[in-house]
This record gives structure tokens, sequence and C-alpha cells, in this order.
């Protein structure tokens, strides 16, 4: 493998960036790390799977911190080392998921609870706790940048879908109102809101295991992939200093919405 932790050239940055990726260890965070050490960060990959962290370090070169999200002391944990080792330019709080498609009648009170817990409070804590960092690194370099990955879920509703939505509604209006609070600041706030991405685990997490249904989500149409969001990720954090991408929407041509999907048309 080549060394990708040299400086990445160019008008805009000039100086080796690092950045932590949270819920790493498979899906959108995997490729989120790929795609970013290809381009020359410095990555810290953060997930509670240990193993398969260690799998990716020795894949791409990245740093490994297994952390659970849920923890305030071990969250806590995670900005210490960070400041210890280097400092931070760059988190993206990836880590979410969605649990069951139940009806608000039949819901799950866990379920819900949990998925707020993750998509919406693991996103506070982690931007809290690294915040300081990222305005000294903003001052020292120029910017550094907060990427919200959040869904087309927090844009609208559909049945079976409002613990999700509902989550990730919170997660986008977190993104908003930090973004207005923190204006004048050199850190950027970004929100990347995917639609059907076909991964490995995510709606095989939501309904419990079961193949046969995660798979008939993605079926009769071309759903986006990891790597098409890494990529969008990857090109917001490296605009020019003056440039914060807000919100960037990215569905399959095939979705045009939430619960409208066209299949069976070769697209």
């Amino acid at each position: 493998m080549s060394d990708s932790t040299a400086p990445r050239t160019g008008p805009e940055i000039t100086t080796t960036r690092r950045a932590l990726v949270t819920g790493a260890s498979s899906g959108i965070g995997a490729a989120t790390v790929r795609r970013l050490r290809a381009d020359g960060w410095q990555v810290v990959a953060a997930a509670r799977r240990a193993d398969r962290l260690e799998a990716l370090a020795a894949e791409t070169g990245c740093e490994v911190y297994a952390v659970d999200l849920t923890d305030d002391a071990a969250v806590a944990a995670l900005a210490e080392h960070l400041a210890a080792t280097g400092g931070l330019d760059a988190v993206v709080n990836n880590a979410g998921g969605a649990l069951g498609l139940d009806r608000v009648e039949d819901a799950d009170i866990d379920g819900w609870r949990q998925m707020y817990e993750i998509n919406v409070l693991g996103t506070l804590r982690v931007t809290k706790a690294v915040l300081p960092l990222l305005r000294e690194a903003g001052a020292a370099k120029g910017v550094a940048d907060v990427v919200n990955m959040t869904s087309t879920a927090a844009q609208g509703a559909y049945e079976g879908g409002a613990g999700y939505t509902g989550a990730k509604h919170a997660e986008h209006m977190l993104s908003q109102t930090l973004r207005w609070e923190i204006a004048g600041e050199p850190v950027r706030v970004i929100e990347v809101a995917p639609g059907a991405v076909a991964t490995e685990e995510f709606s095989l997490v939501r309904f419990g295991g079961d193949a046969e249904k995660a798979a008939a989500v993605y079926e009769g149409y071309t759903p986006l992939v990891a790597d098409d969001v890494a990529d969008i990720v990857a090109w917001a954090v490296s605009r020019p200093d003056h440039v914060n991408i807000d919100l960037v929407t990215v569905r399959p041509r095939a979705q045009a919405h939430n619960s409208k999907i066209v299949r069976g048309t070769g697209i």
C-alpha cells in the first residue's frame, strides 16, 4: 500500500488533516475512512467492534479507537485521546441506524429510545466533546468541519418510519442550530442526507437479521452504495475555507422521495 499520509496539496489545503469517523466498522463509515485515507487524511476510525476496526486499520493504515457513544465518560476519554495525539480537523458523525418499521400504534418504545440515543445523543456527545479541538484547528489552519450523516428520513415522513424519521429530524435540527450558533467561527457544519444506500448491515439490522426483508428493500433498482456517500463527504470537506456545504441530499435516481422508488425500469 502506498503512503497515503502525505500532505494533500492544493489551493485550499496545504497540511495534513486529521478526521474522526464514528460508526466506522462497516457501511458508510468504513467507506468514508477508506476515502479520506486515500485523499491523504489521517483518520481515527471509531466504533464499538474492535475486531472490525483492526481489520480496517490493517487495510487502510487508519488509527482506531473502540468506543460506546452512549457512554458519556467513554466519549470524554476519546476527546482526551484526540487532544493528546494530534488534535482534530474534522468529525464525521456517521454512527446511527434504524430499528423496525412499525406503525405508531405498534411502536417498540425501547427501539425508539435506542434510535434516539445513537442517532441524536451520540452525535451530540461527540460534537460537544470535540468542538474545542475543532475550534483550535480552525483557528490555526483556516477551517475545521463537523459533518453529520442524517438521512432523507430527516426531510419527510413515511408509514412505519416515525421512530427513525423522528430521530433523524432531531439530528437535522441539531445540525442547523449548531451552524447558526457558531456562525463566524472557523468551523463549518455540513449535513449529508442519503436516501436508499445498500450496505451490508443497515436494513439487516433494521429488520432484526431477516435477510429476505433486507434484500427486498433494494430489489428492482440501483441503490446508492457506501462509496457514493463517502465521495460526497470527501468533496464537502475539501472545499475552500470560505465555502460551507450546508446540506447535500443524495438519492438513487430511481428514488423520488422516501416512499416512492421506481422499480423494474433498469435504473
